[in-house]
């Protein structure tokens, strides 16, 4: 009995890490086909919006997590792969930019000088529109 127990406390552990390893290939596998379509279709003219909603599709789909992963996580797994790669995916580091840069305004209005920040004079502190910064939004 004894040595059940000894095998269980050895061979337990040794499945964890075992059960561990696995997502982080399913993973690495999801945002090399992210990319992939992310860069090929932002190759072949289309933009940011629908190219990243096609590879965001897929790394939500394809992945084998309990937990859905976000747009950010996503944007940075295609980020991730296209820098350990550069060579499988030509001239898409151009495009990883629009992948954290910033959404247009929802004003048309506003003038060049109101969009920059400002001051406020009784803290001294910048004031931010957060419906601008927040590009990722769900």
């Amino acid at each position: 009995m004894a040595s059940l127990r000894k095998r269980l406390l050895v061979l337990l552990p040794m499945t964890g890490m075992l059960l561990a390893a696995a997502p982080v290939e399913a993973a690495s596998a999801d945002s090399k086909k992210g990319a992939q379509v992310y860069c090929y279709m932002r190759s072949n003219g289309n933009n940011h919006a629908v190219s990243f909603e096609a590879s965001y599709a897929l790394i939500k789909r394809q992945s084998a997590g309990v937990f859905k992963t976000s747009p950010e996580h996503a944007a940075v797994m295609i980020t991730e792969t296209v820098v350990a790669e550069p060579g499988s995916y030509p001239d898409c580091g151009r495009y990883l930019g629009d992948l954290f840069g910033r959404k247009a305004s929802k004003s048309s209005s506003r003038s060049n000088s109101t969009e920059t920040s400002s001051f406020n004079s009784s803290n001294g502190n910048a004031s931010t529109d957060w419906d601008a910064d927040d590009r990722y939004s769900y």
